[in-house]
């Protein structure tokens, strides 16, 4: 894992201005039953890329263990929309993430439960003033700018963006796989 991702995954004083009520997911009880809403909104807020949520859940990548961990821990805060679930959901029917699904014994339900189970459900961000070159990569980019939020992302389109995303103020824009 990179340095620089695992330094802020282990920093707590690392956060964005909390979200609003209306962005709040109604799952935060169920995310940390025994955490208080003040606790929760001063967790880092990080949006994954689905390529990183397919490591983090399907491939059980080494290197996304600490990743793993801080999520299982609850020390940061996973954001998402409902977009990005849908998108999760059609890369799951796609004949080679099957054939994988089968492998590791994991099926589109046991990944979309980790999904909800992991990620709080925010609303859509607004579009942000940088376009990235992969339409379908843009809705990361836009809810990490809203949101001020770390963005873990594998796709060279999103990374050739972070110089100016954190001129922007987005932490840390990267592959949390080296």
């Amino acid at each position: 894992m990179d340095r620089r991702v695992a330094a802020l995954l282990a920093m707590t004083d690392l956060c964005s201005p909390s979200l609003s009520a209306s962005g709040e997911s109604a799952k935060t009880e169920t995310f940390a039953p025994a955490a208080t809403r003040a606790d929760i909104a001063q967790r880092p807020l990080w949006v994954l890329d689905t390529n990183i949520v397919l490591d983090v859940f399907l491939f059980a990548d080494p290197a996304a263990h600490p990743l793993r961990e801080a999520l299982a821990q609850t020390r940061i805060r996973w954001i998402s929309t409902a977009p990005m679930r849908e998108e999760l959901a059609r890369v799951l029917a796609y004949a080679h993430i099957a054939k994988r699904m089968d492998f590791y014994q994991r099926s589109a339900e046991d990944l979309l439960h980790a999904y909800d189970t992991h990620s709080h459900t925010v609303n859509v961000a607004p579009l942000a003033p940088l376009r990235c070159k992969d339409p379908d990569d843009q809705c990361f980019i836009d809810l990490a700018l809203a949101n001020q939020a770390g963005l873990l992302s594998k796709d060279h389109a999103v990374l050739c963006m972070a110089k100016r995303l954190r001129a922007l103020g987005v932490p840390y824009v990267g592959s949390a796989f080296c």
